[in-house]
């Protein structure tokens, strides 16, 4: 469906509904689009959904990290004047959400992660630059999704062109580069905002060890599972995705 994009000085966003904040955080490769089940579920609920642009491709290459961008998050969060907010992160957005819940526990009522780096060294994919290589990069994209037909030819399109742009391939392999220097195991003993941990069961770029790790690390948090399921669960499998998150935000009462 069609979004409604706003600009505002360094921030683009979509911004849907009423109600607490949904920050929704997208991975390297993901677009907006990827959230349109759970964009289109929780406004219905009471909750704002807010989903922002990340500078991914657009940040210095000095800034292009995990910090920066979860600084861009918080500029974002005062710039709106939201009190607390929900961050919810799929795969780098993830490990952004996790890394700005650490640095401001006070304004996070709730995180949820799904496939999320932070924890797990190959998260981003070691053999991304075949470039040129229009096969070898719909396998890469595939490989997201228990079912492949999920990877569609504009998705396919879209991480070809990326990887074909020499600045944002270069980009890519340095935010892969930070975020494996990122590790966050030892901060997570120490976080203590209720997290949602939903984790594709057929997830090959993050597995699902790694998700009973964040779960086991994580002191207030719960683990769901969803079956044949990748990497991308909001995305294949969103229905299932809603069903999870609304139910967990109703049993800890996040409203």
């Amino acid at each position: 469906m069609e979004r409604n994009i706003k600009e505002e000085g360094k921030f683009r966003y979509v911004e849907i509904g009423e109600g607490t904040p949904i920050i929704i955080l997208h991975g390297l490769m993901g677009g907006l689009s990827n959230f349109d089940g759970v964009s289109d579920y929780f406004p219905k609920k009471g909750y704002k959904v807010v989903l922002p642009e990340l500078p991914i491709y657009t940040l210095n290459i000095l800034k292009t990290n995990i910090k920066a961008f979860a600084k861009f998050v918080h500029d974002f969060v005062k710039h709106k004047k939201y009190e607390k907010i929900i961050l919810l992160g799929n795969s780098l957005g993830g490990h952004i959400a996790l890394y700005y819940t650490k640095m401001h526990p006070e304004s996070v009522e709730a995180l949820i992660i799904t496939g999320s780096s932070g924890l797990y060294e190959s998260a981003m994919g070691d053999s991304y630059p075949r470039r040129g290589d229009y096969e070898f990069i719909k396998k890469k994209a595939e490989d997201v999704f228990y079912d492949p037909a999920v990877a569609t030819k504009e998705i396919v399109d879209d991480v070809f062109t990326t990887v074909n742009d020499r600045i944002k391939l270069i980009k890519t392999l340095t935010i892969a580069k930070s975020a494996i220097r990122h590790n966050m195991a030892k901060d997570l003993p120490k976080m203590h905002t209720p997290t949602c941990i939903i984790w594709g069961k057929n997830d090959i770029v993050t597995p699902p060890d790694v998700a009973e790790e964040f779960h086991e690390l994580l002191p207030d948090s719960d683990l769901f599972w969803i079956d044949k399921c990748g990497h991308a669960a909001m995305m294949e499998k969103p229905n299932e995705f809603n069903e999870i998150l609304d139910q967990w935000f109703e049993k800890r009462n996040i409203k």
